[in-house]
């Protein structure tokens, strides 16, 4: 990498280069080697830290196309399209999804194709792959798999590793198993198991620096204490619904509202009665705002379609009234939304 910018030593250039925006870096691929070189370096993602030029984006893949995955751009409101995920699995569905490190990783899940013959689930029920996308080569890589396949399960990162825990596994078996991923070592080490599984499937959020496993139909929260110590098992009675995290507080979406859930206590934040007939969306924080996105609209008395949507509203928590606005929708992907994180470049 030399002579980035005629005049400057390459280390000022460098810090240049990291002001760009991320979507703007496929451009500056066609100005030179030399810039291409910097593009797909190490040195530019540290620069941009160090100038405090880092993005946050929103991934997104939903169920149409298969396995495609986007990024949203929440400063410049653009849609950005990924590689396709290479994974053998045809309609990959009910995996883990997670960023640590600067790279976006899917994980386990199975096969949602159907024969159309038969009606029966084709293929793959559960996976131990385990995919990373790293946006400085922007190519999809197979990692150490994971030592038990799943899917349904919880998902989440804690201080740049990975811990996932519960779910099925092939068979439809519940299982209890948690285990935890290094990304530098791409090891995979088992850590305490769950006190207890339930027929049915788990997220993960992290609140106070503490992951909390949470079971669909149970008003439970396992809590990880430490690696050591393992989980305990708390009786809070949180809301059910789609939750997001916003600046370490948890928001729950119950009956068409939105609830701010305190371990003890919700507090009503704001009507999402539009969102009733929504299904499927996926609900994630970033910055001081609540997203919603995609899904599907289901029929009801005077409408039997049922409508694949992509937009994405946003409620922001910062102002005394929460106030909702419609952003970019997504521009290839369509209906239910299978996985959805954030990723900091």
């Amino acid at each position: 990498m030399s002579g980035l910018i005629e005049g400057l030593p390459d280390a000022v250039a460098l810090r240049c280069l990291a002001r760009v925006p991320f979507y703007l870096h496929p451009n500056l691929e066609l100005v030179s080697h030399s810039w291409r070189n910097a593009i797909h370096s190490n040195e530019l993602f540290k620069a941009r830290e160090e100038v405090n030029a880092t993005e946050e984006f929103i991934c997104v893949c939903a169920y149409d196309p298969d396995n495609l995955w986007q990024l949203y751009d929440p400063v410049h409101d653009l849609w950005i399209t990924l590689p396709d995920l290479t994974s053998n699995i045809r309609h990959l569905a009910h995996f883990g999804v997670v960023s640590a490190a600067g790279k976006l990783y899917v994980l386990g899940g199975g096969s949602d194709a159907v024969d159309p013959l038969t009606g029966d689930q084709d293929g793959c029920f559960a996976s131990d792959e385990v995919w990373s996308y790293d946006p400085i080569t922007r190519q999809w890589s197979l990692c150490a798999a994971m030592t038990v396949p799943r899917v349904m399960f919880a998902c989440c990162e804690l201080d740049g590793k990975i811990i996932v825990a519960g779910g099925f596994t092939n068979s439809r078996k519940s299982i209890s198993k948690a285990e935890i991923y290094d990304p530098e070592k791409d090891e995979w080490v088992p850590i305490p198991d769950l006190h207890h599984t339930h027929n049915s499937a788990c997220t993960g959020v992290v609140i106070g620096g503490k992951v909390h496993i949470l079971h669909k139909g149970l008003s439970t929260v396992q809590v990880l204490e430490n690696i050591k110590q393992g989980w305990t098992v708390h009786d809070y009675g949180w809301l059910q619904g789609p939750m997001a995290v916003v600046k370490g507080e948890l928001y729950i979406m119950s009956h068409g509202q939105i609830y701010k859930q305190e371990r003890d206590s919700s507090k009503l934040i704001v009507s999402a009665s539009e969102f009733r007939r929504k299904i499927g969306f996926a609900m994630i924080g970033l910055g001081d705002d609540i997203y919603i996105i995609g899904g599907v609209i289901g029929p009801d008395r005077m409408n039997w379609d049922i409508k694949a949507t992509s937009d994405v509203d946003v409620l922001t928590l910062g102002s005394e009234r929460p106030v909702w606005r419609q952003v970019a929708p997504i521009t290839r992907c369509r209906g239910t939304v299978l996985g959805c994180t954030q990723l900091k470049l």
